[in-house]
């Protein structure tokens, strides 16, 4: 089944797609750093249509929807160009958002999915790809198994998440 991914670049038609799957992967797996589980103030800052016209019209971000088949299984967020510690914006690119189904986690759509955003850095000749990841969870073991490695501590920018909840890794793989 996950040979047939497909990484489809957000258009305006797509839209509502990608704000449904965006918010309902982003509620089964992070629902817990939220009091009493309300996710509204991240909904509000990442999927509404208001935010992804402004996310468009960034040229140093990109956003694709993940497709198998016909399903939409999960999202993307890409910053093309980021200076991140001593990298340069020339040579940083910044994965933001990775975000799959529960349904269709475990099938190698993650695997995949890294193996596209490293194409686009190597096309985009970058040095390296950063992304956080939550301290707790299966991302950071995952990451950690994709050959990427932590290089500073961070945390959830929001301030209404749990506290115990907030830590996050900064991660880098070296291209």
């Amino acid at each position: 089944m996950e040979t047939n991914i497909q990484f489809v670049k957000l258009k305006p038609e797509l839209y509502n797609t990608y704000i449904e799957i965006g918010t309902k992967a982003y509620d089964q797996h992070y629902k817990h750093l939220w009091p009493n589980g309300d996710t509204t103030t991240y909904i509000k800052n990442s999927f509404t249509k208001e935010v992804l016209l402004n996310e468009e019209n960034d040229t140093d971000t990109v956003l694709y929807l993940i497709k198998i088949n016909s399903a939409y299984v999960g999202i993307l967020k890409i910053t093309l160009h980021k200076q991140v510690q001593e990298y340069s914006k020339a040579d940083a690119l910044y994965l933001d958002k990775i975000y799959i189904l529960n349904e269709f986690s475990g099938k190698g759509i993650g695997s995949k999915s890294l193996k596209f955003v490293e194409q686009v850095a190597v096309d985009l000749s970058k040095r390296a790809i950063f992304l956080e990841s939550m301290q707790k969870g299966l991302a950071l073991p995952f990451y950690l198994s994709k050959s990427f490695s932590i290089v500073a501590n961070t945390q959830v920018p929001f301030s209404n998440v749990i506290e115990k909840e907030k830590p996050m890794h900064l991660l880098r793989k070296d291209i």
